[in-house]
């Protein structure tokens, strides 16, 4: 357990849960708050025992009520109040930027399970997210322009990738509130549950592939997945798949698969994703702030 603030953090059995942790405030957001996340990320990373991630809100009322209006420090809510005189200065980067493109960095899958109201960069986080699973209570909300804001936190990048523009653009043009079923049929999350059996359901899905998947290949697959989808053509997907085919069928979690299938027994996959990534991993440049 970590000494955080804002969140809890704990691993169970290969499965780590971040829950945001202000009940006073519904889960509200702030930058102690982002940098705790982003803090635990890291965590994440570099634990080759965490296999998948749960990220959830503490109670029933809210996942996250966006970004906190009152800030107890007095700071400015939505951008720092500090001048500056050119906009590639890191003082003017968005908070919820930071956060998710931590969250797209994570070398594990992340399973949003939201269990009460989502606004702002409430739902804006989920979105570097892999999956979301939604309570019957669960409530969205791209509210920026009703905010005099925009979207945040590369949600313009992330959110047509995952709904579609037409979707994207309705649900930010209006600035509505809308329920979890809204949410299913527009694609933003893969399903709706009873409140009581949310977490479990997001359990039984991190455990699927903590206990059945090689974590390398999972990692590869996540950066895979959400890098060669943005790539103009499919040669280019199809070179990081031919590297990643002919490193990974020379490895011992290759081996261990095949075995452990011919065997009918439980896989026990021997590369870990600190040591073992292939060599042309990454194999992209990160791009900077300017």
């Amino acid at each position: 357990m970590s000494n955080y603030t804002q969140i809890l953090y704990e691993v169970d059995n290969g499965v780590a849960t971040i829950t945001l942790h202000r009940p006073d405030k519904m889960n509200a957001f702030t930058g102690t708050m982002m940098n705790e996340m982003i803090s635990a990320f890291d965590e994440i990373d570099a634990d080759d025992n965490v296999r998948a991630v749960i990220v959830t809100g503490h109670g029933d009322r809210a996942f996250c009520a966006g970004a906190d209006l009152t800030p107890d420090d007095g700071k400015h809510v939505f951008a720092s109040g500090e001048a500056v005189s050119d906009l590639s200065d890191a003082r003017v980067r968005d908070g919820g930027g930071l956060l998710t493109l931590r969250i797209y960095q994570c070398k594990k899958p992340v399973i949003a399970a939201v269990n009460g109201a989502a606004v702002g960069i409430g739902v804006t986080m989920q979105l570097a997210m892999d999956i979301r699973l939604a309570s019957e209570t669960a409530r969205f909300g791209f509210v920026f322009a009703r905010r005099g804001i925009v979207p945040e936190a590369a949600s313009s990048w992330f959110l047509p990738r995952l709904v579609g523009p037409q979707q994207a653009l309705e649900w930010c043009y209006t600035g509505r509130i809308f329920d979890a079923q809204e949410a299913l049929r527009g694609g933003l999350v893969r399903s709706v549950h009873p409140a009581d059996e949310l977490l479990a359901e997001a359990r039984k899905l991190a455990r699927e592939i903590a206990d059945n998947t090689a974590p390398v290949s999972v990692a590869l697959t996540r950066h895979m997945l959400w890098r060669n989808a943005a790539q103009p053509h499919p040669m280019e997907a199809h070179k990081i798949d031919s590297r990643a085919i002919y490193r990974r069928s020379r490895s011992g979690d290759a081996k261990e698969g095949i075995a452990s299938f011919l065997e009918k027994r439980p896989p026990n996959y021997p590369d870990k994703v600190s040591t073992d990534m292939p060599d042309f991993f990454p194999w992209w440049e990160e791009p900077v702030y300017k």
